[in-house]
């Protein structure tokens, strides 16, 4: 198995809403905030390279909305296909694509317009796209707390292409690859949990997005339970810990992965690496043993 770093957008969103009831006194220390209280956030996705498959996970923003929508958000950086080429890989080579859930900035790259921008279509003519079953009929009857998050237009295309495939229960889904369900930032969001080289591989998504976000009360305001989210950080913590599972950060700008410790305060951030990092770190070890 191989793990590729695929950087897509960079954007902002509303220190506020990012951290909760966190005060912007505390967050503020760590996190730069601009005159309008927005933060920085990135996209970073990951793509699961194993037996024969390319499997993307999530798929970003996108850049088919209007100049008007994309300027609230304060989008620069790559786009997708950027993103994926830097790797040395194109569209049509994605077998599989994992969305974590619909919400806008998960969904969005799914899909493109034609070249007269008179169809939208999907990004990966040759994947199959997979979403809970729980997200999906999240999506289509959506609160008016989330509805702002989730646009038809983002994943319609795929449902009405015969792309999308739907996760009914935990599961691993191809061999070292196992999802699990999370339901206190938005229902049915899926979190893949990578069994790479001996070590649990934990894309975060929106569970956990960035390492200002482990102590257990930073909680955004986005999520729609957010006493669900606590006990479910507070059970997936326990796992961790007792595992020295990496935690991936899709949306953290500053830092890649981390592990974690229990400390007097509750459990914090161990040490913080990249995936390449870690890579060398196991090279060294295995050196070591020769």
């Amino acid at each position: 198995m191989k793990l590729h770093v695929i950087n897509t957008e960079n954007f902002k969103l509303d220190g506020g809403a990012a951290f909760g009831v966190v005060p912007k006194t505390i967050w503020s220390a760590s996190v730069p905030a601009d005159s309008n209280n927005m933060v920085p956030v990135c996209n970073r996705l990951l793509l699961i390279e194993s037996d024969g498959r390319k499997i993307l996970v999530d798929s970003g923003i996108g850049n088919k909305q209007d100049e008007k929508y994309l300027s609230h958000f304060y989008i620069s950086g790559n786009t997708l296909e950027q993103g994926l080429k830097e790797k040395g890989f194109e569209p049509s080579d994605i077998t599989e694509v994992i969305l974590t859930h619909l919400h806008f900035d998960h969904v969005g790259g799914s899909v493109i317009y034609n070249e007269d921008r008179t169809k939208l279509l999907p990004l990966f003519p040759n994947a199959i796209y997979y979403v809970s079953k729980a997200q999906w009929d999240w999506a289509l009857d959506a609160n008016p707390r989330e509805k702002a998050s989730y646009h038809p237009e983002n994943y319609m295309p795929l449902f009405e292409n015969g792309q999308l495939e739907f996760i009914h229960e935990e599961q691993e889904l191809f061999r070292g690859v196992f999802l699990k369900m999370f339901n206190g930032h938005t229902q049915g969001q899926i979190i893949p949990f990578i069994d790479y080289n001996g070590r649990t591989v934990v894309f975060t998504a929106d569970f956990i997005a960035s390492t200002m976000n482990v102590p257990i009360p930073y909680i955004p305001s986005f999520d729609v339970q957010p006493l669900l989210t606590l006990k479910e950080k507070t059970e997936f913590y326990k796992e961790a810990l007792a595992n020295d599972y990496v935690l991936f950060f899709e949306h953290d700008p500053f830092n890649e992965c981390c592990n974690l410790q229990m400390t007097p305060k509750g459990v914090r951030v161990k040490d913080v690496f990249t995936l390449r990092e870690l890579e060398e770190v196991r090279g060294s070890m295995l050196d070591v043993r020769k």
